[in-house]
Parts: structure tokens; sequence; C-alpha cells
């Protein structure tokens, strides 16, 4: 259906594709992989038509093409669904799968009724049952996306490509969204796959394709590869190689730095007591809405508390805020980066001093070369990949913004921070340098309360995992060789069938 013969794209000082070879057929699911500026994204919209190559040919359904335009790929049945979707959220579900294509009656007018009609027959042959005279604002996120996938088969679309489908949503939301995909491939749709969730590939993929650095590593057929050797092919290392080596601290000797006892937060959080001791990694481990984000919230004080206390140190913090959390020496970096964590209208250098404006104010004002000349600092701390303090943080890639959040926490508090899903959405080879910075944080005496979806990530950094189930503690693991099967066994258990054991391993 579509390939791509000895494609370059040159920008100025950057050569994003070099002799990039690559194609795909109808009736299959290829995943297109790659760390952050691998190339991805410069050959996919060369396939749309946003990007004419600098040098190669474009192949597509049997016939060499030169796009001059993504509406003329569009028209040919190339549809990209991008992370960000683009829909208008105070139209119709029917107005938005049939924007630039709705049925006219004879007087050109737009004809609602033919229009609801089809829109119904699309969502059916997705299906998806959803009001199609309902505003796109009244959906959830993953119902947003189907409604995407919608207006692509609204012509006659031969390749999807689907970029990053899963970064917002999860669970059961995601599986639904593989049985479509798995639907419109066995109706013979060419789809591209991108995402940095290799969990996904195995399950989704039939093929994949690996790039780095603008160049082509290879392309192999999943059944082919296990996850080491596909991490080995992104990144250039083994598996085993990504996380640093565990520490396991003497918690015997020291006491705890954060103490929670009975916390309640209704109604995801039921009664859930822990330690967290300086140098420690403690996970929190469970199934998609278990609790631990609101275990998380209710601690740092961002969610109200209806019962239980919280101590850091010998000092309670029994009427939290984020400020009283913050001043007593508690970060938290959330799991929702560009909602709740960045500020991604101002520079970099206003979202690292961002916890402890305080240092920067003067009688004047505020003291903006200290907050560059620290800004400055974490950067080099940090190694982001950035031109400059004063650049803007949305220009960032992922796994840089992720390290502008870990410069500001760290910066702001020394005694604690709790990491929700510090990973999320950003690449293997930046994960790797995520978790560099987690254990050298954590051998510098800072403790940290790890969140993670990802059981590799917690396997692989922690030296024990609290596992939640319901809003309670399920169970615990400890050891320097934790396993994902001692977790799961008490993420799908009942807290009556279980006592509160420890699984050494």
């Amino acid at each position: 259906m579509i390939r791509l013969d000895g494609i370059s794209k040159i920008f100025p000082g950057v050569k994003s594709l070099d002799k990039v070879s690559f194609e795909s057929v109808s009736g299959e699911v290829h995943a297109l992989l790659g760390e952050n500026g691998a190339g991805k994204s410069t050959l996919i919209k060369t396939i749309s038509g946003a990007y004419i190559p600098d040098e190669g040919t474009i192949y597509f359904d049997g016939q060499k093409r030169k796009w001059s335009s993504p509406k003329e790929a569009r028209d040919a049945g190339i549809h990209i669904i991008y992370q960000e979707l683009v829909l208008f959220h105070e139209l119709s579900v029917a107005e938005n799968i049939f924007i630039g294509e709705a049925p006219l009656t004879r007087f050109g007018t737009i004809d609602y009724k033919a229009m609801y009609e089809r829109a119904d027959e699309t969502l059916d042959r997705l299906g998806h049952h959803i009001d199609v005279q309902a505003l796109l604002k009244s959906l959830s996120v993953a119902d947003q996306q189907m409604v995407e996938i919608a207006k692509a088969l609204v012509g006659q679309t031969k390749l999807l490509v689907l970029d990053e489908p899963t970064a917002v949503i999860s669970g059961r939301e995601a599986e639904l969204l593989f049985e479509r995909v798995k639907l419109l491939r066995d109706e013979g749709v060419c789809i591209i796959y991108i995402s940095h969730r290799l969990e996904e590939i195995f399950s989704i993929a039939d093929r994949v394709t690996v790039l780095k650095d603008g160049q082509l590593i290879g392309t192999r057929n999943i059944e082919e590869l296990d996850r080491d050797q596909l991490v080995g092919m992104m990144v250039g290392r083994e598996l085993k190689d990504i996380f640093p080596p565990k520490r396991i601290p003497s918690l015997e000797a020291s006491r705890p730095v954060l103490t929670v006892r009975n916390l309640c937060a209704p109604p995801k959080v039921k009664d859930v007591s822990f330690d967290l001791y300086a140098g420690e990694i403690l996970g929190i481990a469970g199934l998609v809405g278990a609790g631990r984000s609101e275990v998380a919230h209710a601690v740092f004080g961002s969610m109200p508390r209806s019962s239980g206390t919280v101590t850091l140190g010998s000092e309670d913090f029994n009427t939290p805020s984020p400020r009283e959390s913050i001043n007593r020496g508690l970060g938290f970096l959330t799991e929702d980066r560009k909602g709740e964590g960045l500020m991604m209208l101002l520079d970099t250098s206003a979202n690292i001093s961002a916890p402890a404006l305080q240092e920067f104010t003067t009688a004047t004002g505020l003291d903006r070369a200290h907050e560059i000349q620290v800004a400055k600092d974490e950067i080099d701390r940090f190694r982001i990949a950035v031109p400059g303090p004063e650049s803007d943080v949305s220009k960032l890639s992922g796994g840089n913004q992720q390290k502008v959040l870990f410069g500001r926490w760290t910066r702001a508090c020394r005694r604690v921070l709790i990491l929700d899903e510090p990973t999320r959405g950003i690449d293997v080879g930046a994960k790797v340098e995520i978790y560099e910075i987690i254990r050298q944080l954590a051998n510098d005496g800072l403790g940290i309360l790890l969140i993670s979806s990802e059981l590799a990530e917690i396997v692989g950094l922690c030296t024990r995992v609290l596992v939640m189930r319901d809003g309670l503690i399920t169970g615990e693991v400890e050891g320097s060789q934790i396993i994902e099967e001692a977790i799961m066994k008490y993420a799908i258990a009942k807290r009556e069938s279980l006592a509160l054991d420890i699984a050494r391993h």
C-alpha cells in the first residue's frame, strides 16, 4: 500500500531522514518505533504530504506519487490521527465526523438527517455506539478518539496512521481501541502504529520498523523479536542495561522520612498505611483505578483527606496543602505533565523556579538574572537538551520536559519526592536517563515514592513495592529480585482473601 525508497529530508543543520526505505501492506498493523528525534514524525509527515522529501520516491497503492499537499494525500486515502486530536468541542459528534464533508440538500444546506444516519453507520462499523447529536465536549477522551477514527472512515481510507493513540487513555479504553484497530486491519486497511509502550507493540503489531537518528535500523516480523531485542534495536543497548544497579538502604537503622497511617480520601483511598525511608525507592503498583494516584494527591495535599495521619520526619502534617508540602520539603511530579505539571506558556527558567519564587523575589520584583542562573545550573545537572533557560518549555521533547520537572522539584524539595508515572509518553532512550536520575536522587538520600503502570519499571527500580486494589494495600513485596508475578498476585487479589504478608523473593 505504501512504499518509500531512499527518502531523505534535510532541515537547517539537521538531516532528519537519511535514505530511509519503508513499506507497509494492506491488512497489517505496522509499528514504527524509535526514540524522540529518530525521524518518525518526519517520515509520517512525508507520507501524509506535509513534507516534500529532498530525495527518494513515494509509491502509494501501486502508483508513484509526489504529493503537493496533505489534502491530496488525504483524498487518495491517507489519514493521520495525531496524538493531539484535531476536533471541535462545540460541534456535535456527527459534525466532527463530517467536517468539510457534510452531505448537502438540493438547496445547498447541510442535510442533518443524512449526516446523523451516516455518522451512526460509521460508528457502527467501529462497533462503537454514542449519540451522534451530542456535543463533542460531553464525551470522554476515549470516545473522542473514536470520533477521530470515524472521521478517517468517511472517505475510502486505505492507510491509517495512529500516533501515540494510548497517550491519554489506558486500561479497558485501550483494549477497546486495540479491538477497533484489529477490526480495521481485518477489513484490509493498512495501519501504521506509533507508540512508546512496547507491550502494546507485541499485542497489536504484525511487523515493526525501527528508526534511529534518521536512519533505518531494520524491519522485522514481531514474532521474531522479544522485548530485549527490540529495545536493543532502538537504543543500542540490552534491556538488562536499562536500569541502574539497585542499592538497598538499611531501613532498620533509620527513621522514616514519611509516615502515613490509616489514610482515607474517599472514594478512591480507603485505608492506606506505609513508611518511606531516606534513600529508598518505594513503589506503588496496581491496576488502573486502584487508587495509586489518589494516594499521592492525598499525601501531597492536592486532594482532601477524610481521616488518617501523615508525618514528615518527626513533624505531623495533618492540615495539608501543596504549599505546606513544598515548605516542608515534599515534592510531587504529577502524571499529567502538560495539564498539572508544566506552565506551557512560560519559559524553562520560570518552570524550574515556580515552587520557590520567594528565593527569586526582591523588593522591586523578580530577580530574573538569579532565576536564569539557577535554571542554567539545573539544565547542566540534568543534561536538559534546550537552547537556553529562556527557551519555551512547550517546544521541548517529552523527555526534556520531564527533566525540567525533576530540576524544579529536586531543587525545591530535599526530603521526599513523589513520582507519578515519571516516564509516561517518553521514549526508551529518555527513560534510561530518567531512571539514572531517580537512582542518583535516592543514592543522595532523597526518599522517593514511585507510582508506575509499567511493572518492568517498578521491578527495575524499587526494592520494596506496595500493591493496591480498590483503594487498599493488598500486599507488600520486597527484596533485590522483585518479580512481576508476585506484584500481580496482590493486584488482582481481594483484601479479605489475603493476609497482609510479605512475599520475599
